[in-house]
């Protein structure tokens, strides 16, 4: 199949719409089950080109949570504790494979971003991934292959309308890419650069340390970059994302934005949160929501009476500022990406708030000496990769 029509572009105004070879060849992808749109096609080939490249950096099964063209969670295949087990919500389901670890990891950086996902995998999907899958809002899957049973489960989500697409895993596109802007037809090489332990060598911190499993961390920050709407930095602990900050203006408030993030996913960790005790029957996009708000400033808005009674068996106690201020910092060895170089000390600074040890930027800023002389005081390591990374 050289082309498939689609049901309208980003917008349902925008018709015509299609996906097709301009060279002719077959469409690398079959669609097992749904009919995919615009955005879920952009977010499945995005997601597929993330995972397929951090199974090659780091040989561990990948996935990635994707919402409108940036990811809301990325992660490699690592056991769960019996802590992120309870928080990503998936105890109950027993032994979980690789596969399963990553997509549990990835969907569970950032619950709330990740509603109504496309998801990627690296590796074949099974039975125990798609029965995860089924109980979460999501908008399809992406993956080199399907187990029969895993197929079947994910067959039956959404009412027979679930996306479930199956990719070549040894499709190489054409080393030039083309789009269209108002008429106008842009062309450059593809982003073809290999991000691995190379990057990481021109280490310019007093602090020269990075551990074999925190260079994994810093490359999974750069691969998830690279797919991630610019500006954006990542923060990531024990092979997943916990917090990406994507398409900001100032890279500053990508910093901050990917930091809270990164604190909120620690924060689900403290025993308040986990010991919240639920009504029965409530759902999973409420329960998500009301753990959001709870942890957050406007706490009240879901303790006040009349509320809290809709949501909780009995009524929680807030987290103090002092308690959350206590509780973060517990968080340590954070690994840092960031797509372009931080311009002022005030990233680190930030980044420092939320744990951060480990950087990974391009450096090349005029004020890299006050960037550097920031990691030092907080005894940061610090690559500079020489490689920018962004995407549009």
């Amino acid at each position: 199949m050289n082309e498939m029509a689609l049901k309208y572009g980003c917008n349902p105004n925008q018709k015509p719409s299609r996906v097709f070879m301009a060279n002719g060849a077959d469409l690398p992808i079959e669609v097992l089950n749904g009919k995919p749109g615009y955005i879920n096609l952009l977010d499945a080939f995005n997601g597929w080109q993330l995972v397929r490249e951090l199974k090659l950096a780091t040989g561990l099964p990948s996935a990635t949570s994707f919402k409108h063209v940036s990811p809301a969670g990325a992660a490699v295949g690592k056991p769960l504790s019996e802590t992120e087990a309870k928080i990503y919500f998936v105890d109950d389901l027993g032994e979980l494979s690789p596969i399963a670890c990553a997509y549990a990891r990835a969907r569970g950086a950032d619950r709330m971003s990740s509603y109504g996902d496309f998801v990627a995998l690296s590796d074949t999907c099974d039975a125990i991934t798609a029965t995860m899958l089924k109980r979460e809002v999501s908008d399809g899957i992406i993956a080199p292959g399907y187990t029969d049973d895993a197929l079947e489960i994910l067959k039956s989500k959404r009412k027979g309308t679930y996306n479930v697409i199956k990719i070549d895993p040894d499709y190489v596109p054409d080393p030039i890419e083309t789009k269209q802007v108002f008429g106008i037809t842009f062309e450059q090489g593809r982003n073809e650069l290999a991000i691995n332990n190379d990057l990481l060598s021109n280490i310019v911190t007093d602090n020269k340390d990075i551990p074999d499993d925190k260079k994994i961390d810093l490359l999974i920050s750069l691969i998830t970059l690279k797919y991630t709407q610019s500006n954006s930095v990542c923060y990531v602990k024990d092979g997943q994302a916990i917090g990406i900050g994507a398409g900001q203006q100032s890279r500053i408030h990508c910093t901050r934005l990917a930091g809270s993030k990164a604190d909120n996913w620690w924060m689900r960790q403290n025993p308040k949160v986990m010991g919240l005790k639920f009504v029965d029957g409530i759902g999973r996009p409420d329960r998500d929501n009301t753990i959001d708000v709870y942890m957050s400033d406007e706490y009240e808005d879901v303790l006040r009476d009349g509320v809290w009674q809709t949501l909780f068996k009995e009524k929680p106690e807030p987290l103090t500022r002092e308690e959350k201020k206590e509780w973060l910092a517990k968080n340590t060895d954070v690994a840092l990406g960031s797509d372009a170089f931080f311009p002022f000390g005030d990233n680190i600074e930030r980044a420092y708030k939320s744990g951060v040890k480990y950087i990974a930027e391009p450096g090349g800023s005029i004020r890299d000496d006050h960037v550097i002389m920031t990691c030092n005081k907080y005894n940061m390591a610090m690559a500079f990769t020489g490689i920018r990374l962004f995407h549009h």
